[in-house]
């Protein structure tokens, strides 16, 4: 039996980039799937209080938080690195991490928010596209040119913001307005270390569009109070 364990959605842009560690890794873990509609979550003593996934569980500790585990994982376990060797570059790396975290929820809400929350968060996203096509001109990756931490957590910009778009209707991020962006983003989802982990984007698309619904809408607050997804 693993002594490394992962809980969380396979939908979620959060449990996707600890397993994208996890994998990069080269740990070996045991992944289990959490059903909002079940009663009977699996080692429900393991979440915190808030009751957020992904939970990152290691010879019966519990770990939380995606970024925390990222932390965890890079120091924890000694084969290939995901930060740098350079400490510049790792300050670097985490730098750019913690922006694009910053910037999760915001991103969400551009595309499936509503009313003033939605166009707050339409204007926040453009400035940080903006930002992050002034970084990215000519680059694959952020920090140190090879895949890492900061591409990790840019799993959300670099493949669910389109998965948003395509569901929302919100045409907002094209290749007239940021051309830089777009080319980076395409040469994200392509690079080996991400193509081969990424989810279906067919079913993730299926997946919101079910969920936009209005009978989905109608069990959203109970899911709420059951278990989250994130940071």
């Amino acid at each position: 039996m693993a002594q490394v364990k992962l809980l969380g959605f396979w939908y979620s842009p959060f449990t996707h980039r600890v397993e994208w560690a996890l994998k990069i890794k080269g740990v070996k873990y045991e992944y289990t799937e959490i059903e909002q509609d079940k009663k009977n979550l699996p080692r429900l003593e393991d979440y915190p209080s808030y009751k957020q996934v992904p939970v990152l569980i290691d010879n019966d500790r519990s770990i939380c938080g995606s970024m925390v585990i990222l932390e965890y994982i890079a120091e924890k376990f000694g084969r290939t690195s995901i930060l740098p060797d350079d400490f510049c570059d790792r300050a670097l790396a985490r730098f750019w991490a913690n922006f694009l975290h910053n910037k999760m929820e915001t991103v969400r809400n551009a595309f499936l928010g509503k009313g003033k929350v939605q166009e707050k968060s339409i204007v926040e996203v453009c400035e940080m596209l903006k930002i992050l096509g002034d970084k990215l001109e000519g680059k694959t990756f952020f920090v140190a040119n090879e895949f890492g931490f900061a591409d990790i957590v840019a799993n959300m910009v670099g493949f669910w913001l389109g998965v948003y778009q395509e569901v929302s209707g919100v045409e907002l991020v094209t290749e007239k307005k940021f051309p830089i962006f777009c080319v980076w983003r395409d040469k994200y989802v392509n690079c080996s270390q991400v193509k081969k982990y990424l989810p279906s984007r067919d079913k993730l698309i299926a997946f919101y569009q079910a969920s936009a619904r209005p009978q989905a809408a109608a069990s959203a607050s109970t899911q709420a109070l059951s278990i989250v997804t994130g940071p």
